[in-house]
């Protein structure tokens, strides 16, 4: 089980943006495709982007087509999550995960970081 932290997460107002990052110790997330999920109370796990192990692949939920744009930094080991325009129904906790294919899928990613939390509001 490889070890992913995210960070980033806070209390936004609406319109607002935040970057989340996604890090990784004792190994490389450029081994890997790296997926944003988001779950809500009470609703399911939600896909939200994903990048390709190189980056030049990336797919992005229509939910947040337009609003979030995924990309990473291998010489840092660290995948962003750039959201911006932020809106109530965004409120979620974010993880990032790693797997081998670009999909919103979460049951394709096989490690999962704690997440962290994001709260937009007025």
């Amino acid at each position: 089980q490889l070890q992913l932290v995210e960070s980033g997460g806070g209390l936004v107002q609406p319109g607002g943006s935040l970057r989340l990052s996604c890090t990784a110790s004792g190994f490389s997330l450029a081994s890997y495709a790296i997926g944003w999920f988001r779950q809500a109370p009470g609703k399911e796990r939600e896909g939200v982007s994903c990048i390709s192990r190189g980056g030049r692949s990336t797919s992005v939920a229509n939910s947040v087509k337009g609003r979030f744009t995924v990309s990473r930094d291998n010489a840092k080991n660290t995948v962003y999550l750039q959201m911006n325009s932020l809106k109530p129904e965004d409120t979620a906790v974010y993880y990032c995960a790693a797997g081998v294919i670009v999909t919103t899928t979460p049951s394709a990613f096989h490690s999962w970081g704690q997440g962290t939390q994001v709260t937009v509001s007025s």
